[in-house]
């Protein structure tokens, strides 16, 4: 099942995939009906149908409680790094306010020169889960989606924690949809992408993650409570513009777009404001 939250005229609502097209459910985001417990989208189906194609996505989760992001968790993006594969994964984390839809513009980090796109397979959490199991962390997991953890390097690099090159306002997409982990499973191998301007950047599977989507609720759910609609970008495959020789970066204009095979794509282009 595929299910995205789209903007509508008064707010937003969460929509379900029927036969390529949308159906609304009551429920503002996707975050909602998780929160709900879930329940059954059949009993909503009124029957009337939105055509995806021109659709205006929101964030598929418009407000999680937490954003936990991961960082050197491909293998090859690892070694393209320079680094050795870690014992413990990395994390930092992502504020609500960075999160866009699909389609909406990148805003620049202003005061950055650096820019940086990660094309990354994101987890959304189901269920409340605290120091979990492998078998209660695989049941927290509602699904996946799509997101690009847009990094400013240069404001990354300021001082050993990462995070205030990681969550400018308007920069990391995230949707269009969740693939739930009925369909997909709990640890999908799935080609995810990413092109700038049309010329491919990385691709890889998400087989080559270090730490599984159910070894990172396991590990973080250890440190604090994961709820409903949190969500866990697992980082970045190699091939990153950082990585390069010379170095590449975005500029106003570029036009990013990262794609998880099963899931969908975002296609952001990157602007000044």
């Amino acid at each position: 099942m595929k299910l995205a939250t789209i903007r509508i005229e008064g707010g937003t609502a969460a929509a379900v995939e029927v036969d390529g097209a949308l159906a609304l459910l009551p429920f503002a985001d996707v975050g909602e009906w998780l929160r709900a417990g879930s329940p059954a989208v059949d009993q909503y189906d009124g029957g009337t149908r939105l055509a995806i194609d021109g659709a205006d996505f929101a964030p598929l989760v418009t407000a999680p409680g937490k954003i936990v992001c991961v960082g050197l968790n491909y293998r090859e993006h690892i070694l393209e790094m320079g680094r050795e594969l870690p014992q413990h994964p990395t994390l930092f984390a992502k504020f609500s306010d960075a999160l866009i839809g699909a389609n909406d513009p990148i805003v620049l980090p202003p005061g950055s020169e650096s820019v940086d796109w990660e094309a990354e397979l994101a987890v959304v959490i189901g269920n409340r889960v605290s120091r979990a199991s492998a078998e209660e962390a695989a049941a927290a997991i509602a699904g996946f989606t799509v997101a690009n953890d847009i990094s400013a390097r240069d404001f990354q690099r300021r001082t050993p924690e990462w995070l205030q090159g990681k969550t400018f306002d308007a920069t990391t997409p995230l949707g269009p949809f969740l693939l739930t982990a009925d369909d997909a499973g709990h640890a999908p191998d799935l080609e995810i992408s990413c092109s700038v301007d049309g010329v491919a950047k990385q691709k890889a599977h998400t087989s080559d993650l270090v730490f599984s989507p159910v070894d990172l609720v396991r590990y973080i759910s250890a440190i604090t409570t994961l709820h409903p609609g949190d969500v866990i970008l697992t980082g970045t495959p190699g091939g990153v513009g950082d990585g390069r020789t010379p170095k590449e970066l975005l500029t106003d204009g570029s036009v990013v777009t990262t794609s998880i095979d099963g899931i969908g794509q975002c296609r952001n282009a990157c602007i000044l404001r």
